[in-house]
């Protein structure tokens, strides 16, 4: 099964962080995901970019309105997220406190990934 690692982080203090520091980080992050290659668990990864470059279409409303900037206000905001293939939550779990090991601070949710579509579009076959 897979599931996704959501990476939650206050976004002010990974915004703050130099170069070498964010290098630092990533290359941290990539021994662990070099591991999950090796092995055949890892898929798609993501960093994503920051909230300020967010737009939210907000559909509790006819029209619905689209606004800059992420749904909600929260002290963590998603930054990114890793699907891994596991045989168990535990495993996945394991996953994340190695990545959490490599990254200071923040939090990861792991939730399994049901999949509604399985089509392959010709962004994902050239991704792969």
């Amino acid at each position: 099964m897979q599931y996704a690692i959501l990476c939650y982080h206050a976004e002010s203090v990974v915004g703050a962080w130099t170069q070498e520091q964010d290098d630092a980080v990533m290359a941290k992050l990539l021994v662990v995901q070099d591991k999950l290659v090796k092995t055949g668990k890892l898929g798609p990864v993501a960093r994503l970019m920051p909230t300020t470059t967010a737009t939210t279409l907000r559909k509790d409303r006819t029209p619905a309105l689209v606004v800059d900037g992420p749904f909600a206000e929260t002290k963590e905001q998603l930054l990114g997220f890793y699907i891994v293939e596991c045989t168990s939550m535990d495993e996945a779990l394991g996953i994340a406190r190695e990545l959490g090991e490599a990254n200071p601070g923040g939090s990861y949710e792991i939730r399994p990934v049901q999949y509604i579509n399985t089509v392959t579009t010709k962004a994902t076959a050239e991704a792969v």
